[in-house]
């Protein structure tokens, strides 16, 4: 019996030692989830020649699908404020709620709920703003935005948004993976894995960021079990746009694509030997590096731009800005870039202090997007280019119609605490309702009435825009096919055109 067990633990031991760490990326990759990526399984001709041809076809084949149905737009902008904007000082207009001003907040608003900060009871807090109709859509909007209001007509608005969350990085998960832990694709994963990129020279997935990183960090543009080719590039509005794009002091052009032929011809024999789908990644990654050193300057040169136009965005060449970043932004879009995500920090509007204040830092955060958000609408329009241009506006979460308090103490400033149950997004460009409202709030905005809408629903009705059901845009993972929207979603009809 001892020389059976140790005969069996010899033989145990060679498995191990034969089942390498590659072996083992496979048969996860391939033995659970080999449905996407099934075909890169299949035998290769035996000829070298069509051995690397088949690499080559395999390599384009993750490379987007056909669309389930013709889509009404083929890119995608997608503007987040990180922090969460408020939408009482914004979009949703609540008279009620400034008659109600320094009232102690009733009980009944308070039991059960669940709050970032307040304790105790809280005073109301009426608008910090004053509010107008505006357009041909009559639709509200504060005069923290008066660039807004020549582009109001074009947007189509959602006034009752619901999350689950109510802590910024899960808050932020869910609004771009569709879940509030780490580990799933993002949406601008999911619409490269759908669509492919449409400029070769330049990635499909391109993110922008200001006045600092997202509370849930890369993770959001991160591909999840997605192959990583589908994950976001993050490229810098000043300085160089993609860090190591220069090539070292006497290292030649010539000389680099010499060395990434080598090396993808080692890597290509690689993916022969273990069809591994990483392999495939990283040889489509060091050719799109080599042709990003071309492409990107150019593209991320905002001096080129005319005059007019920088003053149109009010942008600060050489500077970090959301306004120079929403110009790249239609610069990418121009050159086929398929999805752009533009984050901008710095809308936590508690009220602890100054710079975060509904009434002093909130407004210097509406004055930095106001100008810019026009711009893009604007200049999209001017070039034909809005149609077929998705773009999406909104934060995590929304605030609390009453003031924050913490330990009981109201804040210093005026702020407002975390609030999941309804806020604003809207929507702008191709396949939206110009001038369309879908959804109501309560009389102060604490609750959705009517239109309730979740972020699986703006997920979904963002595939829908670009051709895809969300319930068929699926990616087989750990022995099940996954979505992006999970097993909610429904597309919120009521604004599309």
């Amino acid at each position: 019996m001892h020389k059976l067990d140790t005969l069996l633990r010899e033989q145990k031991i060679r498995q191990l030692d034969f089942t390498t760490r590659r072996h083992f990326i496979k048969e996860c990759m391939f033995g659970l989830g080999g449905v996407a990526l099934g075909g890169l399984l299949n035998s290769c001709a035996n000829s070298e020649v069509n051995k690397i041809d088949s690499v080559k076809n395999k390599i384009k084949s993750v490379m987007g699908q056909v669309p389930h149905f013709v889509p009404k737009a083929k890119s995608v902008i997608f503007l987040h404020m990180v922090g969460a904007p408020s939408q009482l000082e914004m979009f949703d207009y609540k008279p009620k709620l400034a008659e109600l001003h320094n009232e102690p907040c009733p009980q009944s608003l308070l039991e059960g709920k669940k709050f970032a900060f307040i304790r105790g009871v809280p005073n109301m807090l009426g608008p910090q703003a004053k509010f107008s109709r505006e357009g041909a859509s009559e639709n509200w909007v504060s005069d923290n935005l008066p660039h807004f209001k020549k582009i109001i007509d074009e947007v189509a608005f959602l006034k009752a948004v619901k999350t689950d969350q109510f802590n910024h990085g899960p808050a932020q998960l869910l609004m771009h993976t569709g879940s509030p832990r780490l580990g799933r694709a993002s949406l601008g994963s999911w619409v490269t894995y759908g669509l492919g990129s449409i400029e070769k020279n330049l990635p499909g997935f391109v993110v922008l960021t200001s006045g600092g990183t997202p509370d849930a960090g890369k993770s959001i543009w991160g591909s999840g079990f997605l192959p990583s080719i589908y994950q976001g590039v993050q490229c810098r509005s000043k300085g160089d746009p993609v860090l190591y794009l220069k090539d070292p002091n006497g290292f030649s052009r010539n000389l680099k694509n010499k060395m990434i032929e080598s090396i993808n011809s080692i890597n290509q024999n690689e993916f022969l030997e273990y069809n591994d789908p990483e392999v495939l990644t990283r040889i489509k990654q060091y050719e799109m590096a080599f042709k990003m050193q071309v492409s990107v300057p150019e593209v991320m040169d905002i001096n080129s731009e005319p005059n007019y136009i920088k003053e149109m965005y009010g942008v600060n060449v050489g500077r970090e800005s959301f306004a120079n970043n929403c110009l790249l932004a239609r610069k990418m879009i121009e050159e086929g870039v398929r999805f752009v995500q533009l984050y901008d920090w710095g809308w936590d509007s508690h009220g602890d202090q100054q710079s975060n204040a509904l009434n002093h830092g909130f407004r210097d955060k509406c004055n930095q997007i106001d100008k810019p958000i026009s711009a893009l609408i604007q200049d999209l329009k001017q070039r034909g280019l809005l149609d077929e241009t998705l773009i999406v506006w909104g934060g995590e979460f929304g605030r609390t119609p009453m003031q924050e308090t913490r330990e009981g103490k109201i804040n210093k400033y005026m702020g407002r605490d975390h609030q999941g149950d309804a806020f604003t997004m809207w929507m702008a460009g191709g396949g939206i309702k110009k001038g369309a409202v879908h959804g109501r709030t309560d009389e102060i905005g604490y609750s959705a009435v009517e239109g309730s809408v979740s972020v699986h629903d703006v997920q979904a009705t963002i595939l829908h825009l670009l051709g895809f059901d969300h319930e068929q845009l699926t990616y087989d993972y750990q022995g099940r096919p996954i979505r992006l929207t999970d097993v909610h979603g429904e597309v919120i009809n009521a604004i599309v055109a």
